[in-house]
């Protein structure tokens, strides 16, 4: 077998690295060719070869480097699925618009999930119109905890969960809002942090 040269190993992996940074996927062997001075058949030997090697993992279709295993291991993709209302109960049809990758470090892993705040109800809560609350998905919750809950025939909500005794209240924290008695109230999440936008996007 001809030795492979290390220059072009190196020259993959950076590429590789630059490609999932921006794409956020794996470059496919007609990328790499395009883009290193390698015909597609010696992009895949090399990436054979150098996942033998232990440069790289590679499994016939993903590319994983260290850089990029660190970078996945630091980050959870998370999926933006619309909107939830804060104020009066709406239907809302679920629907992932798209995905963005989290820190770990900050916001935990597990499943979950992201909804655009829609009314002003719990602004007290400091949580505005228009605001990312992320979710973390689970069916139970405490008193106080902040809640996406599910009303049948009426659709989701983002309140505070109260219980006294047998009864559920979906409080707002909004005093022109009032507490909304709950007979059959299934939770589909606890919210966990708020991300704010400061000023337009680039």
């Amino acid at each position: 077998m001809r030795q492979k040269n290390p220059e072009y190993m190196a020259e993959i992996e950076a590429f590789v690295d630059e490609f999932f940074s921006s794409q956020r996927r794996s470059p496919s062997i007609r990328e790499i060719a395009g883009n290193v001075s390698l015909g597609r058949n010696a992009v895949h030997r090399y990436l054979r070869e150098m996942d033998e090697r232990g440069m790289i993992q590679y499994d016939g279709r993903q590319i994983r480097t260290r850089k990029i295993q660190a970078a996945v291991a630091e980050h959870t993709s998370t999926g933006i699925l619309g909107s939830i209302p804060c104020g009066p109960l709406s239907m809302e049809e679920e629907c992932v618009e798209e995905y963005v990758d989290l820190p770990t470090r900050l916001f935990g892993k597990g499943k979950l999930f992201l909804l655009h705040a829609s009314g002003d109800s719990m602004t007290g809560a400091g949580i505005d119109d228009g605001d990312l609350v992320l979710i973390r998905q689970q069916e139970e919750a405490q008193n106080g905890d902040i809640v996406v809950a599910y009303v049948e025939g009426e659709g989701n909500t983002l309140k505070r969960y109260m219980k006294y005794g047998k009864t559920v209240f979906l409080h707002p924290e909004n005093p022109k809002y009032t507490d909304i008695p709950m007979k059959n109230c299934k939770i589909q999440g606890i919210a966990v942090s708020v991300i704010k936008m400061i000023g337009s996007p680039s």
